[in-house]
C-alpha cells in the first residue's frame, strides 16, 4: 500500500513540474517575443490560447507581481476587456493576490538579498527608509493595497522582510486587494 502511495505522489510531483515547465515556457516565450510590451500585443497573445486564455492571464498576473518588470495594469485591462468586468476581476484578483503572497513568502524565505536583486538599490533604500519612519506600517500597507497606483508590489516584498506575520498580510490582501482590482476592471470593461 505504501509503495502505491509513493508512486501516486511521484506522478503528482512529475505532473506539477511538467505543468510549471509548460507555464514558464509560455510566459517566457511571450516575454521574449515582446508580447507584454503593449495592451494589444498581450491581448493577441492571450487570445491565441483559446479556452486556456484565462488561466494563462492568471499566471501572467502572478508573475507580474513576483517579477516587477512586467506592467501589471496591462493584465487588468486585457482581463476586463476580453472577459468582462466580473470574469476579468476574478482572473486578475486571483493572479495578483497569489503573486502578492508569493512575493511576501519569497522575501521572508530569501531575505533582503533577493529583494535587492529584483528592484533597484535606489528604490530599495527609499522604501527601507520610508518604512522605518512609519509607526503604523500595517495601516499604510492596507491603504497602499487598497488604493490604485500605489507601489503595492514592492510593499509585498518589503512586508516579507519585516516582522509582519503571514496571517496579517494575508488578511490585508483578502480585504484590501479586491477593491482596487474591481475598480480597474469596471473602468476598463466599460470605459476603454
Amino acid at each position: 500500500m505504501e509503495r502505491k502511495e509513493t508512486f501516486i505522489e511521484n506522478i503528482l510531483m512529475a505532473s506539477m513540474i511538467l505543468l510549471f515547465g509548460i507555464v514558464l515556457f509560455v510566459v517566457l516565450k511571450g516575454w521574449i517575443e515582446g508580447r507584454f510590451s503593449s495592451i494589444a500585443s498581450l491581448r493577441s497573445y492571450i487570445q491565441e490560447f483559446g479556452l486556456l486564455g484565462p488561466f494563462i492571464l492568471t499566471i501572467i498576473q502572478v508573475l507580474q507581481v513576483v517579477l516587477p518588470v512586467l506592467p501589471g495594469f496591462f493584465g487588468c485591462i486585457v482581463g476586463a476587456s476580453m472577459y468582462g468586468a466580473m470574469n476579468g476581476f476574478w482572473i486578475n484578483y486571483i493572479g495578483i493576490s497569489l503573486g502578492s503572497l508569493m512575493a511576501f513568502w519569497l522575501a521572508r524565505r530569501y531575505g533582503a538579498s533577493l529583494v535587492k536583486k529584483l528592484i533597484s538599490i535606489e528604490k530599495y533604500e527609499r522604501f527601507t527608509n520610508w518604512i522605518q519612519t512609519k509607526n503604523s506600517y500595517t495601516f499604510i500597507l492596507f491603504l497602499c493595497i487598497l488604493l490604485p497606483l500605489a507601489p503595492d508590489d514592492f510593499l509585498c516584498y518589503f512586508s516579507g522582510l519585516i516582522s509582519m506575520s503571514f496571517k496579517k498580510f494575508l488578511w490585508i490582501i483578502i480585504f484590501a486587494k479586491p477593491w482596487c482590482i474591481l475598480f480597474y476592471c469596471l473602468f476598463f470593461a466599460y470605459f476603454i
